[in-house]
């Protein structure tokens, strides 16, 4: 069997590898190149459409899919490769992205399984090349030398950093900022964010190759493969968020930035500024000569998919490599999903065969463009598997007006567009899903108008200049030698050199953002305050833990001085609720810590006291198993049962195990067992909230009006949350189920045999707050016969002739809450 022919180009940035991938493609008669930015896809797009004729190319990414019927040549970004093409060229760019922790598992799928019939080419950093030389094809090494110098500037403040130079920042926030700076002392910026739609980014690089402006303010999307003009790379930071924490950069990935500094024969530079931590003599030595720790491991993740079953799905997804320098990717956001939709009730009704689970493992990789809204993501997936698992099988055009209708805006902030624009993109990636959706080409043309009037709106507002007496404290500010005074009144309001700048609530500063003014100042205003806010934030913990005056409320969030400072989330038992803190990030992580440790001793206090019989309950360490099994089935369904549901479990209960129960709160009733302090107003306000809490749905029924021993129910209540509140049906009425035994226990003690007539008398009435009339109902809904003489009303018991009960009748077992599942809320 004949290798593989591979040629890996490997080098530092700014050495022609990527230039050198599209002449060899364009040298073969067909050929496919991976890029890592849907944007650099685009770039590369423009360039080759130059060359040779437009039918011959295509252009595939998520959200924009140009394939003429002949093409030869497609771009593609790398999650976009089809996979199943016969191409005699085939190229992935940045190939040392096989080492990234969210999409490394892609890049590396690829540098095993794709080939082209007559050349493969990888271009990338050296760091990968003893990697590379481990794969079993015919591998030459071409090693890029750069032609021209990077060198460390070391420190300068951004007031005196010289034009020609990027800023690199981490985050939208930080870039806004900087960008509000630099306008304001040298003329202005341009922005380039991965975030920002091709149309925006190119625009405001064009600013920028223009003239128009000397400077560019830019996320480390900066870093791939996009040539700009430049002399100098400055950080501001060199830590980034990762999508599961803040992490110090390696030397490789700010090399890969740093070097975009410097084109072709002329010198760049590249150093720091704000309050970036300096880069140390021994680091500056290695990104000068662009020497960089070797990639040990890949990220990997299995692409041979079984869809027989979930069960099989998510085993082949959790599969391990079968080699040592490949490391399973830890869990994905696509992989979430899938566990999430597998778990989810409201897709329990459906039979995943094959072709649906393939079906919704297609939806569960939609991109989550927007990423701020938590649970936005999923409800997109859902609607979308939903239409297309239905008869009809595509999303309908009404849906899809419907959507666009939301973002069909063109008012509003930085924020506000770019968030719209990501929405559009979701949209545009369903669209150009092959038969997803009614009228394709219609829905693909309207969301890429919608993106682009969006893009060229944003566009404006960022080429917009703030001016706002907050933002110029701010923009001086962010001179490393300025301090700012920092009140925080009586009324909770904070002002900045007498600049009222917002509140603190609870243990949150709720920044004022004026009309007009630029929403993404927040991270510097943050910093300008922390200074004074950090420790009345840390003041506040502390008189909180000291006082204990916090308070659970019935929307699940825990309030301080009317203010929320936590709320509820589902833990992995009923009894046991996670808690998610509603604070200020300004805090520090010990703060955080320290207040979570609090509120979660505090509310595990509470529902230890309020709820001890329950808690008693699940903690029971009887050994025989008759005591155990009602123990269990009680606590299960949070402290009241039917007694008829439980019957065969009485039968094998002895009178001594039966005061074991009885000793821990347990009632047996005629009616049900139950655990009698649970049925007060305090208990049945946790044992609902957090059975709600548990679930995550039914959250508009509510517990009765506490008070109430008797409700006539005109609203049609749901009998199984009434009865999770102590209260049992007869038809339209509604009893206490301990005021129901107190009746009985009256009815015992009027002295008279079961056989004879009972008097209604006015203790009765008062027991149950009801009127006679509805007294005479209800006794004979209990299947008693009532008859009136002389005035007096008296009722007979007339029990129901018992028939033996088919199979069919007999009780299931119910699984954990399996009769509160089921609720009907219609």
């Amino acid at each position: 069997m004949t290798k593989d022919k591979i040629t890996a180009v490997l080098g530092p940035t700014n050495t022609g590898k990527t230039h050198l991938a599209i002449d060899t493609m364009l040298s073969f008669d067909s050929g496919m190149i991976g890029f890592p930015l849907r944007l650099l896809a685009r770039e590369v797009y423009d360039k080759v459409i130059k060359k040779i004729s437009l039918d011959k190319v295509a252009l595939i990414t998520g959200e924009e899919k140009i394939i003429p019927s002949n093409a030869k040549y497609f771009l593609c970004t790398v999650e976009s490769m089809p996979i199943d093409k016969d191409l005699e060229f085939v190229g992935v760019d940045e190939i040392q992205m096989c080492a990234d922790h969210e999409r490394g598992h892609i890049f590396t799928d690829r540098l095993l399984n794709m080939r082209g019939t007559k050349l493969t080419m990888l271009m990338g950093s050296s760091t990968i090349k003893k990697i590379i030389s481990k794969l079993d094809d015919d591998i030459e090494f071409i090693n890029r030398e750069r032609l021209s110098k990077l060198t460390y500037a070391g420190h300068k403040k951004i007031s005196r950093i010289n034009r020609k130079t990027a800023i690199i920042a981490f985050s939208a926030e930080e870039v806004y900022a900087i960008a509000e700076l630099i306008r304001r002392q040298k003329g202005g910026a341009a922005i380039v964010m991965g975030s920002l739609s091709p149309k925006t980014r190119n625009a405001q690089v064009e600013l920028y190759q223009s003239g128009d402006v000397d400077f560019l303010v830019a996320t480390d999307a900066i870093g791939m493969g996009i040539n700009m003009d430049l002399d100098y790379v400055y950080f501001s930071n060199l830590k980034k968020f990762d999508g599961r924490k803040l992490r110090k950069l390696n030397l490789s990935e700010i090399g890969q930035i740093a070097g975009r500094a410097g084109r072709y024969l002329n010198d760049g530079s590249f150093g720091i500024t704000g309050d970036c931590k300096e880069i140390n003599a021994e680091e500056v030595d290695l990104l000068e000569n662009h020497k960089f720790e070797e990639i040990r491991t890949l990220f990997w993740r299995n692409s041979n998919l079984n869809f027989n079953n979930p069960r099989s799905l998510i085993k082949s997804l959790e599969e391990k490599p079968q080699r040592e320098w490949l490391r399973k990717i830890h869990e994905c956001e696509d992989e979430k999903a899938l566990k999430f939709f597998l778990r989810d009730k409201n897709l329990e009704n459906i039979d995943f065969d094959s072709k649906k689970l393939s079906l919704l493992w297609e939806c569960c990789q939609i991109p989550d463009f927007v990423k701020k809204t938590y649970g936005n993501h999923y409800e997109v997936i859902e609607n979308v598997f939903k239409f297309l698992s239905s008869e009809k099988g595509k999303i309908s055009d009404e849906f899809m007006r419907l959507q666009l209708m939301k973002l069909d805006k063109l008012e509003g902030n930085v924020d506000s567009l770019s968030n719209r624009i990501a929405n559009v993109r979701t949209w545009s990636y369903v669209s150009n899903k092959n038969n997803w959706i009614e009228n394709q080409e219609y829905w693909i043309e309207k969301t890429k108008l919608l993106e682009d009037r969006l893009s060229d709106r944003l566009h404006e507002e960022l080429t917009k200049t703030f001016i706002d007496k907050r933002a110029s404290i701010l923009a001086r500010g962010l001179k490393q030698d300025m301090e700012f005074k920092t009140e925080i009144l009586e009324n909770n309001d904070v002002k900045i050199d007498g600049q009222f700048i917002g509140k603190i609530n609870g243990l949150k500063l709720e920044l004022d953002l004026k009309k007009g003014a630029l929403e993404t100042d927040i991270k510097s205003l943050k910093k300008a305050a922390r200074q004074s806010i950090g420790p009345e934030l840390e003041k506040r913990i502390q008189n909180i833990i000291d006082t204990g005056l916090i308070e659970l409320k019935d929307d699940f969030k825990i309030y301080w001085n009317n203010f929320v400072i936590a709320k509820l989330t589902s833990g992995h038992d009923y009894l046991s609720p996670n808690i998610d803190l509603i604070v200020d990030d300004i805090l520090e992580q010990d703060q955080k810590q320290k207040l979570n440790l609090f509120i979660k001793k505090w509310l595990k206090n509470k529902i230890d006291t309020v709820l001890q019989s329950l808690v008693d309950l699940k903690n029971l360490k009887e050994k025989k198993s008759s005591i155990k099994a009602l123990a269990y089935q009680l606590y299960e369904n949070n402290g009241v049962l039917k007694r008829e549901n439980v019957s065969d479990y009485l039968k094998n209960l002895e009178q001594v195990d039966r005061k074991i129960l009885r000793d821990l709160g347990v009632k047996f009733g005629r009616y049900h067992i139950f655990l009698y302090k649970l049925i007060k107003p305090e208990p049945v306000t946790i044992r609902t909230l957090l059975w709600k809490n548990y679930h995550q749905k039914y959250f508009k029924l509510k517990p009765p009006t506490f008070g109430l021993n008797f409700i006539d129910d005109n609203d049609n209540k749901n009998k199984n949350f009434m009865l999770l509140c102590g209260f049992e049906k007869f038809d339209n009425f509604f009893v206490r189920i301990d005021i129901l035994e107190r009746l009985f226990m009256q009815i015992i003690n009027s002295g008279s045999e079961e056989s004879k007539e009972i008097k209604l008398v006015p203790e009765m009435l008062n027991l149950l707050g009801c009127s006679k009339d509805n007294f005479k109902k209800l006794i004979i809904k209990m299947n008693y016969r009532v008859t009136e003489k002389e005035g007096e009303i008296f009722f007979r018991y007339l029990p129901k002739k018992k028939f033996k009960k088919t199979k069919d009748q007999k009780i299931k077992k119910e699984n954990p809450f399996g009769v509160l599942k089921d609720l009907n809320l219609n």
